[in-house]
């Protein structure tokens, strides 16, 4: 089964990834997470005595990251809305993956309230990228916006062409410890 959007470009998600710093025992929350893709190499990098949350609103997204995360005990799985996931109990989280733009303003407050200390956005709408850095901005943590586009190669007539894939914004912010 696809989703619509398909799971983050690897080149993305090498970025994104290095932006978040995920350390070995990090709770780390996948926002949006898709295909789990971006779960499953957080769950990899913050090892087996880290926790990752993995949330998404949609059943068919939830289903797919399970399978994809199967392997990682490590992974839990949150069927629902981010701000009813950051509402309920949950331990706290050191790094944060947004994928999704939902509630993104209230999110990324909430996310800094409990002391999150990286939060990546990946935006592809222009207002999502303008809204995420105003409230980083608002709230002093904003540390960085990156415009990536990604192409590949494939070949036309004998030849090489490039087919570029969708820009996107990595928008980085958090505290410094």
């Amino acid at each position: 089964m696809e989703l619509p959007g398909g799971p983050t470009q690897p080149e993305v998600m090498a970025v994104s990834l290095e932006k978040l710093g995920v350390q070995p025992g990090d709770t780390v929350a996948d926002i949006g997470c898709g295909t789990g893709t971006v779960t499953k190499a957080i769950a990899a990098l913050a090892g087996t005595c880290g926790h990752v949350y993995a949330v998404d609103r949609r059943p068919a997204a939830v289903s797919i990251t399970r399978d994809t995360c199967a392997a990682f005990p490590q992974v839990e799985v949150f069927e629902g809305e981010a701000l009813s996931f950051l509402s309920g109990p949950h331990k706290q989280v050191n790094c944060a993956f947004c994928g999704g733009s939902r509630d993104i303003a209230e999110v990324i407050t909430r996310l800094d309230k409990e002391g999150c200390r990286s939060i990546v956005v990946n935006a592809v709408l222009i207002e999502t990228a303008v809204e995420t850095i105003h409230v980083m901005k608002e709230l002093g943590i904003f540390r960085e916006a990156v415009h990536l586009q990604v192409s590949r190669s494939y070949e036309l007539t004998e030849r090489i062409m490039f087919k570029p894939i969708n820009p996107i914004y990595i928008i980085h912010g958090g505290r410094e410890c």
